[in-house]
This record gives C-alpha cells, sequence and structure tokens, in this order.
C-alpha cells in the first residue's frame, strides 16, 4: 500500500471542531486551511487557520453544505487532503468521492461505507447479516397509512420512529400506543426532511431503562480494525448526548470484551478505514444492541483520547495517509476515567431552547480541557448548533473526574448568554448519577428545570447581589470627577443609606447600604433584610471582598452588553439587570403576546386568524436549528396572528396575542 504524506488540510467544518483538528495539524507540521460563512468571519477558527477561503453565505445550506464550493477551495488553497469534522457534510458519501475524484485524500472511510451506513436501515441488515444484535425494527419504504398499524403491532410498543438518515435525536420520535403512531411519523418524516433532506423513516422497539454505550473504533488501509474502548453516553435530552464519560460504569470487563469484539466485527464486516463509532443500547440484564455505526470522528472523542493517550485525530490522519495502526493503538490501554460535558446556549427551563447573543466573557477555569470554538465577543446567531463548549475532565477514579467537571463549571465566567452549566453541574452532582446508576430514561425521572435552578443558595445569591451593589458603586466613585478622595459610597449625612436595585430572574431586588468615612461598611440590607457582622476586606470595580457573619468570600462583578452585571461566586454564577436609578417611562407590552422564545422560522400555523382557542393549544410551529418547537396558548382567547408560515422571526418578536374572547 503506497504511502501518501499529507502536507496541507482542509477542514471542511467550523467552531471547535475545526480548531480541534487544526491543533493535531499543528502539533504535525500539517499547513491548514479554513472555510467559513459571512456570519463566522471573525470566528477564532478562521483566524487560527493559515489559509481560509469564504464560501458566503449565511445559513448551512448557503455553506457549509456546498459540497461543490469546498472542493474548489481546497483546490485552490493547494491542500491535497479533506477533513470533514462532524455534522454538515461529513457523513454525505458524495461530498467523499467528490473529494476522492478532485485527487484529494479523504479523511474517514471509503464513500461506500458512508453510503451504506448512512441508511439506518441498510446499517441494521449488514449487522444482523454479520451477527451483530440488533432490535427488533420495520422499514416503512412504501408503507401505507393503513399498514402501519401491522407494522407497529410486529415491532410492539413502545416504538421509536427514526430518520434512516438522521442523527443527533433529529427525526426521532418516541410513541407510546397505536393511537399516537401516524402522528408520530408524520412529525419525524417532516424533520427529517428538513434536517437531512430525506424524509425515510423506520420503526424501532424501544428499550426503555438502557444505557447508551459505544465503542470507538479505528482501522486502516492494511485490514486492521482496533476497538478503543467504550464510551457511555447515556444522559441525554431528546436523544441528543449532554454528558459522556469513558469508561462506562455498567460495563464489566467481560461485556467489554463482548462490545468491542462486536465493533471489531461490525468494522471489518465493513472494511472499515478511519475512526468510528459503533453505538449500542445496553440493558440492565447486560444484553446489548446494535443502533447505528458513524462514520465520523464523535463530539465525544475527547473522552477516549484522554484514557488512552491517544490522539484520535491524528490517528484519523496517520490512517489517510496509508499508513498501518501503531502499536499502541492495537492494544490501548486504560487509565483513570474521563468524563465530558456539552455546554450548550440554551434554555433549560424553557424547554432546551436554543438561545442567541453575545458572549461578553468565557472563563472556564480548573485542571479541564476545553474544546471551544467561542471566546469573549463571540456571537452565537440562529444559524448553527448552539454548543459553546466541551469541557472535560480527566482523573483517577470517577468520583474525582465529575467533581473535577462539576467544580470547574461552577466557577466559570459565562456572560452575555443564557447557558445549561447550571444544570450540568446538577446532574454531575446528583447522586443516582454518582453511583453510576443514570440510563437514557435518567431526565424522565428527574425533571431539568429543577435540575437548572440556580445553584447559589438564598444566602449566596443574597450576598452576591449586595457585591454587585457594592462593586457598582465603587465603580462610579473611581471613574468621579468630585470629591476623588471619599470613600465610595460614603454620605455626609446618612439618615438614609444609599439604595440600590436590580431585576434577579423576574424579581426586583433591593440593596441599601452606608459606609463610614475610613470606608467601613456600617449597613448593609437586601430586601430590607439586614446582614449580620458584615465586614467589607476589598471593593473595587469588578472585586469585592466581603465577610457576612464570619464566612469571607470573594465575588468577581463583571458587567455585560446594555444594564446587564454577572457575579461569579465560588457557588456558581448569578446574572442580574440593572434598575435605572432615574428611570423614563417605559413602554407597557401588549396584553396577551405571545412571543417568540428564539429567532426561527414559522414553519406551520395551526389556527385561522380568530379562532377561539383554550389554554395549551398549539398555536404555531417554529423551526430553529432544525428543530421544531410548538407555540402553545397561555390561556383561553380569541387568536390574533402577527406572522404568516415561512416568515422569519426574531427572538422576541409577537407571534399572535390572546384577545378575551366568548366562553364556550
Amino acid at each position: 500500500m503506497t504511502e501518501r504524506p499529507i502536507t496541507r488540510l482542509l477542514v471542511a467544518n467550523r467552531g471547535e471542531i475545526a480548531r480541534r483538528v487544526f491543533a493535531t495539524c499543528r502539533r504535525l507540521g500539517i499547513a491548514t486551511v479554513a472555510v467559513y460563512s459571512d456570519p463566522d468571519a471573525q470566528a477564532s477558527f478562521v483566524a487560527e487557520a493559515d489559509a481560509a477561503i469564504a464560501l458566503g453565505g449565511t445559513g448551512a445550506a448557503e455553506s457549509y453544505l456546498r459540497a461543490d464550493a469546498i472542493v474548489a477551495a481546497a483546490l485552490q488553497a493547494g491542500a491535497d487532503a479533506v477533513h470533514p469534522g462532524y455534522g454538515f457534510l461529513s457523513e454525505n458519501s458524495a461530498f467523499a468521492q467528490a473529494v476522492l475524484d478532485a485527487g484529494l485524500a479523504w479523511v474517514g472511510p471509503s464513500p461506500a461505507v458512508i453510503a451504506a451506513m448512512g441508511s439506518k436501515t441498510e446499517a441494521r441488515e449488514r449487522m444482523d447479516a454479520a451477527g451483530v444484535p440488533v432490535l427488533p425494527g420495520r422499514t416503512l419504504d412504501g408503507a401505507r397509512r393503513a399498514d402501519l398499524a401491522v407494522l407497529g403491532a410486529e415491532v410492539g410498543y413502545p416504538l421509536l420512529v427514526k430518520a434512516a438518515a438522521g442523527g443527533g435525536g433529529r427525526g426521532m420520535r418516541l410513541v407510546p400506543d397505536a393511537a399516537a403512531l401516524a402522528a408520530g411519523v408524520e412529525s419525524a418524516r417532516r424533520e427529517a426532511a428538513n434536517a437531512f433532506g430525506d424524509d425515510t423513516v423506520f420503526l424501532e422497539r424501544f428499550a426503555g431503562g438502557a444505557r447508551h454505550v459505544e465503542i470507538q473504533i479505528m482501522g486502516d488501509r492494511h485490514g486492521r480494525v482496533a476497538a478503543l474502548h467504550e464510551r457511555d453516553c447515556s444522559v441525554q435530552r431528546r436523544h441528543q448526548k449532554v454528558i459522556e464519560e469513558a469508561p462506562s460504569p455498567a460495563v464489566d470487563d467481560e461485556t467489554r470484551g463482548a462490545m468491542s469484539a462486536a465493533a471489531v466485527t461490525a468494522g471489518k464486516t465493513l472494511g472499515y478505514v478511519g475512526a468510528g463509532t459503533v453505538e449500542f443500547l445496553l440493558t440492565e440484564g447486560g444484553e446489548f444492541f446494535f443502533l447505528e455505526v458513524n462514520t465520523r470522528l464523535q463530539v465525544e472523542h475527547p473522552v477516549t483520547e484522554l484514557v488512552t493517550g491517544l490522539d484520535l485525530v491524528e490517528l484519523q490522519i496517520l490512517v489517510a495517509e496509508g499508513r498501518a495502526l501503531p502499536p499502541e493503538a492495537l492494544a490501548p490501554p486504560l487509565r483513570g476515567h474521563a468524563m465530558e460535558a456539552r455546554l450548550y446556549a440554551e434554555d433549560v427551563a424553557n424547554g432546551f431552547l436554543p438561545v442567541t447573543g453575545t458572549i461578553s466573557r468565557f472563563r472556564i477555569p480548573g485542571d479541564v480541557r476545553v474544546d471551544s470554538g467561542v471566546g469573549g465577543g463571540s456571537v452565537i446567531g440562529p444559524h448553527y448548533d448552539a454548543m459553546l463548549a466541551k469541557v472535560i475532565a480527566h482523573g483517577r477514579t470517577r468520583d474525582e473526574a465529575a467533581r473535577k467537571l462539576a467544580d470547574a463549571l461552577t466557577r466559570a465566567e459565562l456572560h452575555g448568554t443564557v447557558t445549561n452549566r447550571d444544570f450540568l453541574v446538577r446532574v454531575l452532582r446528583h447522586p443516582e448519577f454518582l453511583a453510576g446508576a443514570a440510563d437514557t430514561s435518567f431526565l424522565e425521572r428527574h425533571d431539568p428545570v429543577a435540575l437548572a435552578a440556580p445553584l447559589p443558595g438564598a444566602q449566596e445569591t443574597a450576598a452576591a447581589v449586595a457585591a454587585a451593589a457594592l462593586a457598582r458603586q465603587a465603580g462610579r466613585r473611581r471613574t468621579a470627577r468630585a470629591f476623588a478622595g471619599l470613600p465610595s459610597g460614603w454620605r455626609n449625612n446618612r439618615a438614609l443609606p444609599q439604595r440600590t436595585a436590580f431585576v434577579l430572574g423576574e424579581r426586583e431586588v433591593t440593596v441599601e447600604y452606608a459606609l463610614g468615612r475610613t470606608g467601613d461598611l456600617e449597613t448593609l440590607r437586601v430586601d430590607g433584610a439586614e446582614l449580620p457582622r458584615i465586614v467589607l476586606h476589598q471593593c473595587d470595580g469588578h472585586r469585592v471582598d466581603l465577610e457576612i457573619d464570619g464566612l469571607r468570600r470573594r465575588y468577581d462583578v463583571h458587567s455585560g452588553s446594555g444594564e446587564m452585571v454577572f457575579v461569579n461566586t465560588a457557588e456558581g454564577q448569578i446574572a442580574l439587570r440593572d434598575v435605572p436609578r432615574f428611570p423614563g417611562a417605559r413602554k407597557a407590552e401588549e396584553a396577551g403576546s405571545l412571543r417568540s422564545p428564539m429567532p426561527g422560522l414559522v414553519a406551520r400555523v395551526l389556527v385561522e386568524d380568530g379562532a377561539d382557542v383554550h389554554d395549551g393549544q398549539p398555536l404555531l410551529v417554529l423551526e430553529a436549528m432544525k428543530m421544531e418547537h410548538q407555540i402553545v396558548a397561555s390561556h383561553r382567547g380569541v387568536v390574533e396572528l402577527k406572522v404568516r408560515e415561512g416568515a422569519q422571526v426574531e427572538a422576541g418578536s409577537v407571534l399572535a396575542v390572546l384577545n378575551a374572547g366568548s366562553e364556550r
């Protein structure tokens, strides 16, 4: 087999995965090329590449999904190889073939393997034939509506409707019984078509209470396929992974050997070259069943890297050059435990809706690895996935890894947009998770809204709000021209303390304080409650060292965009909004308004203008980031539509107004 060294590599992707591949290329002395859309022109991955070529366009269809433009960019830049990353065109066999037809090296499996595994129905059939266990399922190709009941009964309930060309939970619906099957198939087809351009779906038995365990494989062109141990990805929301770890707390040596052997069988059956993942469901009884083969690098690959010491991107490049897998990949070690959390810009309490905004500050401290495509000043728009970073911890034990990861996230300074950070920390500290007992139903047993509650408790929140008020005053004092020698917050007449107000969540919080001539804090009240035994050790515009009732803590205070103030503590972060000291008239919000929770497309309008609707009735379907979100009536009334199907709306746009209507 002729070896072909790679000297310049184009990454057909964006964000953190582009940066991740570039990092290995720099270490190996390989030049890098980035491609980018218009919104990504100032992104960090573009700046880090040795060369970059604009694809133009805004959304993925106009940029990162344009195979012809990406191949042309690779040739223009003088690249000799293309790495697809994950998502976008990474599992598109036609793109892989176009790269090869252009005389470039493809860092991934062959187009034939991608095509075979890109159809989950074909993948199931091939794995079944190879002796890899699969769950009961039925294809729906050509099936009429009348046939659905028969096919559903053959599979058994509950079942999943799954997109044949899909992944990441898109185009997937859980169907509890026969009555819900037709609607589940229709909804899954629609979402699959939007996400993948293919509305083919199939039915598969749902294995409740199982774990999602996957085996990382790596194959070379010399016929070798290695299993690099397992990852456990059981904590999921909407079938999308939240926490991943290696090794799995539910897998013993015997099961690990059996699953690895099945994964290697799958790889050898396919003639697999490059990095891939064979995903399984693992039941409580220790049985495992094939789910799918991901013919690319996985988002969660860092946990495998940390426990094996292997660089998976380096191995991908090595086998793409035609070289054999090294001995350390054929017999990989398993050292300690690694855990990864996916940090998203999303509102957990609002159904995990993705959110947009500008990140004013992004800092994650601690002994952790952070794979990210964002930083201070990055704009999170509606066009791409809302993942901000993957935060990964490694420890000698599972408990140590979980503790490190939770602590780093708790102390992270994430300013400017709503994130799922508090939710991640509560999952990592949950007794069931720490006991290694979490399965794919974990978030059905434990309310995500409760898990997403702010980390700081009531006492710590009160102290943090007080610290914000003191820091704001100190900042104003530092820039004041008059009486510059006086301490912050001092007044000649202290009959009335100074008063500052913030909005915390949906409520207003007031802080009253008075300082002496020497700067001593004499009075400190939050919402009228006196904080006892207060000592102010340090206070400037950003840092407050405050002792309350014998407990001394430091608070870091930062101003965000507009009126936002962020306070970081050892227990977590709180976000406040300044209440203006001299508020002007505010425009009253239209009563009964239903606003868009995010930027998106009005995919469907489910009611007529002027219809009499009831509380909880679905009114519109909003599509954002290739997923559907229902807008429902907040109370009974007559609906006045403000948008039409096909309209593009911004976050906060009024979609409909509910007016008082007649009783039915």
